[in-house]
């Protein structure tokens, strides 16, 4: 018998779980803790936050997401098997961890704008 696909939560712990485990296949590194810890900072968990005022913005690139992800970035790292839209929660999470993972080693290493 095939085992049974793993389910997640329709919610924030769910979607930091699936990233996590799709970040796993991929080797991008980053902890729950500091996926939720930047979360918190960037969008307060809000999956639909849009920054419509900051310099990313103005250059016609507003960042979104839960992790407050410009479009490019989204593009440029996108994780093969996630949603192309970077609203999706776990594209969102998963691109923006391979991005941090690039420029900062992991998405632990980021307590600020990024």
């Amino acid at each position: 018998a095939t085992p049974a696909k793993k389910t997640y939560t329709n919610n924030l712990d769910g979607w930091i779980k699936e990233s996590l485990d799709i970040m796993a296949k991929h080797g991008i590194p980053g902890s729950y803790e500091g996926i939720h810890r930047n979360i918190m900072r960037e969008s307060s968990g809000n999956p639909l936050a849009i920054n419509n005022w900051d310099s990313n913005a103005v250059a016609g690139t507003p960042s979104k997401g839960l992790l407050q992800v410009i479009d490019p970035t989204f593009a440029a790292y996108h994780v093969a098997g996630t949603s192309m839209n970077s609203y999706d929660p776990v594209a969102n999470i998963t691109a923006a961890c391979n991005y941090a993972a690039d420029k900062y080693g992991s998405i632990d290493n980021v307590n600020g704008a990024y």
